[in-house]
Parts: structure tokens; C-alpha cells; sequence
């Protein structure tokens, strides 16, 4: 097979499998796609066997240390760290949105940064419906903040995204330097987009609100949240000792779950809390929107302008039921339906752990070894710039954003970073920025973002999508500036 061939059969395999991921047909795993194509294209001989065994291993590490995430979010769930979360932040915010809105995005920034962008999507998202409920505020700010926060504060761990594990192996970085180079860019952007969503959502912030109603007082839970902190410390530990951290995630998953199966506790196979199933007001609702039968504001949503419903209206209180499942395009896929009140188990952990996507990675990884290998990499070459100067920076961030939003994130950061990656680690942090901060303007930009329209969908609660585009085209320029221009600040003074 000559290489213009083989460059189009892999582009149209690419672009198949990620069809299949955003459709989702019969709620059938990513993998049922992605493995044939990478079979096919080794087959064809678009990619050597050799050649596909090596991307699969240099995948590997950063596979197994994505399952141990997995798990380690699910336990957190399963202990109620993200109730107890949402009712500190009601509490905190004494019935007023603006603040609740602040207390949103440290939670959602937090859970991003130390879960995954996945933990933020299909853990919090529903305590954040369930948090605007019992203070009578609008659910579309804080719902949004959810979706824009697991793209945006992605940035600062190499935990936080799968994108950053990939970029940490290219980049050449240790976890603690990483982290350094990218703290002042995550800071940067997180604060934009609040900014950003002040003044867009001015109106549903003014709405006012009410002290929490309904629910008892939820403590944190102190053992889940004193293993999180050491997990945490241990992802540092072992850059120092330059072992891999999927010890430590691996260390932190073994402690919680060995406790979880001890205590069987009652949970949802998801690993949330088996709760009271309670109808959801749309994120494009008020809160007297009191489920997916209720007349809702569609029509006004589409022009971003009118008001959506009296705060205090009648689901103060309720509670937003899980996510059905996690739904394809994203981890965490392998459970039943939540509210469903099973226990912790071996299995369940195993189903956390999302085998099946872990699978499509390392699939999808080989077919876009195929795409980039038969001139999507010399392509990219020629128009990519040399150096890693800010305006270098700023145009790596661009084309990356660009190219998340065409093919999806994943894909992208595969296809840029046997480009970037001999630049150093600057043009592959650029890279990174804009592959996690661009999808924040289409639905397909990444996983996670397809993820959360999918969630809300299953409730009657899908939001719009000129309005979400049009949100996107205010944050995603003023992030992606200002994030790569602090990357290039602390490039300068912590150095390369």
C-alpha cells in the first residue's frame, strides 16, 4: 500500500472510530470500533506490527495509571466526598448564587486537578444539580461551570486529563515540574473563566436564592479524604525517587477499596452513593423547572438573554439523580444504573477501572500512529513553527485547539506530540493547552464535554448548543492567551 492510500484509509478509519465514540450505537464500548480499525491497518500495513506493539507499550504506564485514577475517584464517590462537598459549598454560600457559583469552581478546580476531568463530569455534576436545588438558585451557571471547569483545570497534574499523561511521557518532565510549569497557567485560566462566567451569567446569578433546605448536615469524610492528601503527596514522592505514580494512585485505590469491601457499604455500582431519584431541572432552567415533564425556557436559552424561572420555586431540596451511566465517549462506562443500591465489589472495582476504554486507547493509539506516520505528522511539521518563543507558543496552542476541535483532543495530543515533542518541553505544554482548553467550544472538542451533554440528555436536560458554542467563543480565545502567555512566564523564570 503506497502512503497516500494509506494516509487516506487511516484517516477514514480515524475518523470512523471517533463517530462511533460521539454516537455511541446501542451504548456499545469504543473499543468495538477501535480495535478492528487498528487490526485492519496493521493488516493493510499502514502500520507495522512493530511499529503498533511499541505505541501500545509506551501507552501502557499511562493506561494503568488512568484504571488506578478511575478507581480512586469512584471510592472518593462511594464515601460521599462529593456530597460533602456540595453540601459545604450550600452551606458556605449562604443562599447566594454569586458565591455559590465560587464555591462551584474551587470544587470543580480541585476535583479536576487531583481526580480527573471524568471525576468532575460524572461525580460532581450531579451534587451540583442537587446543590442549586436546595438553595433555590438557577442550575445553568453552576452546571456549565462543571463542564468548562473539567476541560480548563485539567492543566495542573499530569492526573488531571489523559492528555497531560501522554504529554508528561513526550515532554521529558518529572510530575513536581510539571505541575510547577503548568500551576501559574491552570491559576490564569481557571480565573478567566470565571471572570468570564460572571458576566455572562449576570442575569441567572441575580436571581438571588435561599438558604439550603432539606438534607442533613453531610461530614467530610475524614479517612477517604487523609488517604486522597497522601496519594496526592505520593504522586510527588515518586517523581523524586523517579518511580512511576501509578504506584501511588495504585497505593490509593488499594487502601479505599480494601476498607470499602471490608465495610460493605451500600453503593451504586458507579461508585456514587445510592440516593433518592428526584426529577432534574435543566441546567437552562430555574429551579422551578421541576423535571424533564416541566415547560422550560428552550426558546429563551437560544437567545441567552430572558430570565428562567423564579428562584425558590419548588425544588428546594431535591435531589438530582445519578448519572444512568457514564454513557460512551468517556471512562468510568462500566456501571449499572446508579440508585440501584449494590454494594462494593470485586467486579464493581474492576467495571470502575473502565477496561474496555482503556482498551480503545491503546487501539485509538495505534490508528493514529497510522495517520501520523503517512503525512498527518509532516503536515503538521509544516506549519507548526520552530523555537519556543511566545509567539511560537501562542501558534502551537492555536493549531492544537484547532485540531482538538476537527478530530477530538485525544487524537490530537497523539498526532502532535512525535512533532512537538523534539522541541522540548514548551512546545508540548503549549500543545497541551490547547487541546484542553479548545474543546470547550464544541461538544466533540473532548470526551469529557461529550460525556456531560450526554448526562444531561438522559434527565430531558440536554443544554443548548448555540448557547453553548457562543459561551465557548468568549472563554476558549481569552484562555488559551493568557494561559500560554503564563506558560511562557514560568517557562522563563523556572526554566525548561
Amino acid at each position: 500500500m503506497n502512503t497516500v492510500t494509506a494516509e487516506v484509509v487511516s484517516v477514514a478509519l480515524l475518523f470512523g472510530v471517533l463517530a462511533f465514540a460521539v454516537a455511541g450505537p446501542r451504548k456499545l464500548p469504543e473499543a468495538v470500533a477501535a480495535v478492528p480499525a487498528a487490526g485492519l491497518l496493521i493488516g493493510l500495513g499502514a502500520v507495522s506490527p512493530g511499529e503498533a506493539w511499541q505505541q501500545t507499550r509506551e501507552l501502557l504506564p499511562v493506561v494503568a495509571f488512568l484504571a488506578a485514577v478511575l478507581v480512586l475517584a469512584e471510592l472518593c464517590a462511594a464515601d460521599g466526598l462529593f456530597e460533602a462537598a456540595g453540601d459545604l459549598v450550600a452551606r458556605l454560600c449562604g443562599g447566594r448564587p454569586g458565591r455559590l457559583l465560587a464555591g462551584v469552581f474551587a470544587v470543580a478546580a480541585l476535583t479536576t486537578a487531583v481526580l480527573s476531568l471524568d471525576a468532575t463530569v460524572v461525580l460532581l455534576t450531579p451534587v451540583v444539580f442537587a446543590t442549586t436545588a436546595r438553595v433555590g438558585a438557577r442550575a445553568r451557571p453552576h452546571v456549565y461551570a462543571s463542564a468548562h471547569l473539567a476541560n480548563t483545570a485539567s492543566l495542573l497534574l499530569p492526573v488531571s486529563n489523559l492528555t497531560n499523561l501522554l504529554a508528561l511521557s513526550a515532554s521529558g518532565l518529572s510530575f513536581l515540574r510539571f505541575a510547577a510549569l503548568m500551576a501559574l497557567p491552570w491559576l490564569v485560566a481557571v480565573a478567566v473563566e470565571y471572570g468570564v462566567f460572571r458576566r455572562w451569567f449576570a442575569a441567572d446569578l441575580a436571581a438571588g436564592g435561599h438558604p439550603p433546605r432539606g438534607g442533613g448536615r453531610r461530614p467530610l469524610p475524614l479517612f477517604t479524604t487523609v488517604v486522597l492528601c497522601l496519594t496526592l503527596a505520593g504522586f510527588g514522592a515518586t517523581s523524586l525517587l523517579g518511580a512511576e505514580p501509578v504506584w501511588a494512585a495504585l497505593g490509593g485505590a488499594v487502601v479505599l477499596a480494601v476498607r470499602a469491601l471490608s465495610r460493605g457499604r451500600r453503593t451504586a455500582p458507579g461508585g456514587a452513593p445510592a440516593r433518592k431519584r428526584a426529577p432534574v431541572p435543566a441546567p437552562d432552567a430555574g429551579p422551578g423547572a421541576a423535571g424533564p415533564g416541566a415547560p422550560g425556557p428552550e426558546a429563551a436559552d437560544r437567545e441567552a438573554a430572558a430570565p428562567y424561572g423564579a428562584p425558590g420555586s419548588g425544588t428546594a431540596g431535591a435531589e438530582a439523580p445519578e448519572p444512568e451511566a457514564a454513557g460512551p465517549g468517556a471512562p468510568g462506562r462500566g456501571a449499572a444504573a446508579p440508585g440501584s443500591g449494590a454494594s462494593v465489589t470485586l467486579l464493581g472495582l474492576v467495571r470502575s477501572a473502565s477496561p474496555l476504554f482503556c482498551l480503545f486507547v491503546l487501539a485509538l493509539g495505534v490508528v493514529v500512529k497510522a495517520v501520523v506516520d503517512n503525512g498527518l505528522g509532516d503536515g503538521i511539521g509544516a506549519v507548526l513553527p520552530g523555537g519556543a518563543s511566545l509567539w511560537a507558543l501562542l501558534a502551537v496552542a492555536a493549531v492544537a485547539a484547532v485540531l482538538a476541535n476537527v478530530i477530538n483532543n485525544l487524537p490530537a495530543i497523539l498526532a502532535l506530540l512525535p512533532v512537538v515533542g523534539p522541541a522540548g518541553p514548551g512546545p508540548v505544554l503549549a500543545a497541551l493547552i490547547g487541546v484542553n482548553l479548545g474543546p470547550n467550544l464544541t461538544y466533540v472538542g473532548s470526551l469529557a464535554t461529550l460525556l456531560w451533554r450526554r448526562i444531561l440528555h438522559e434527565h430531558g436536560a440536554e443544554p443548548t448548543l448555540g448557547h453553548f458554542t457562543r459561551l465557548g467563543l468568549v472563554t476558549v480565545p481569552a484562555t488559551l492567551v493568557t494561559a500560554t502567555v503564563a506558560l511562557w512566564g514560568a517557562l522563563a523564570v523556572i526554566g525548561k
